[in-house]
């Protein structure tokens, strides 16, 4: 992807960051969109669907954080990145900032030359998912996300959609822990799950096709893939 198909929302009530940065984004060759209040923000967020969001905190109205959690909802921004920008550098905020669905944190002032780097290797995040997000391998298998198809060992699988979604989740970082709350919000969404036992189930009819020693049980945490 260019950089001048990258679209940046730029979110700060204060009239002097949002043209300094936006300037220096722009100069940069970024679509810089801006906005200066949290219920602005979400608006043009879900209408421009940005590749990036940098959100100050301290904002009156709607401030950053509740912003933060209302852009969570949009499904059109699952694969957008979001950033705070804001001079509060208390960790309760930070901590917030995350939980809210925040997946970085830079504290301002910041040097425009280094707060262009920090843009850059948060968008090369975004695109190291964008390339492999369609075709996930790992190890002996394949997994097509486009077509709803598993390859293992050259031979092709056909697997119900959760227990398809399951594994691309799990595959997508082999080796990487995923909590079953976590595992519940992006397989199952809102929908009625009836516990989490579900997750088991789950677990259990992929090992009986995929193979018993690709998954891991991580006690009292979640599951993980093993290569």
């Amino acid at each position: 992807m260019k950089k001048k198909d990258i679209r940046i929302l730029l979110v700060d009530d204060e009239p002097d960051i949002l043209e300094i940065v936006g300037y220096n984004l722009s100069a940069e060759g970024y679509q810089v969109i801006t906005a200066d209040n949290g219920a602005d923000a979400v608006k043009v967020a879900k209408k421009k669907s940005p590749h990036l969001i940098i959100l100050d905190v301290m904002m009156p109205g709607m401030d950053g954080i509740e912003a933060c959690e209302q852009m969570r909802k949009i499904p059109e921004l699952d694969d957008t990145i979001i950033t705070f920008l804001t001079a509060r550098g208390e960790d309760y905020s930070q901590m917030a900032g995350f939980d809210a669905g925040a997946d970085d944190y830079i504290t301002k002032p910041i040097k425009p030359k280094v707060l262009i780097s920090k843009v850059k290797a948060l968008l090369r995040r975004f695109r190291d998912e964008e390339a492999t997000s369609n075709i996930v391998k790992v190890g002996e298998i394949v997994i097509n996300r486009d077509e709803y198809k598993v390859v293992k060992n050259k031979e092709e699988m056909i697997l119900p959609r959760k227990e398809f979604e399951l594994l691309s989740l799990l595959a997508s970082k082999p080796g990487k822990v995923f909590k079953r709350e976590d595992i519940l919000d992006k397989v199952w969404g809102n929908e009625v799950v009836v516990g989490g036992r579900t997750i088991d189930v789950h677990i259990r009819k992929l090992r009986e096709k995929i193979g018993d020693d690709s998954f891991k049980t991580v006690k009292g945490v979640g599951y993980k893939f093993v290569v």
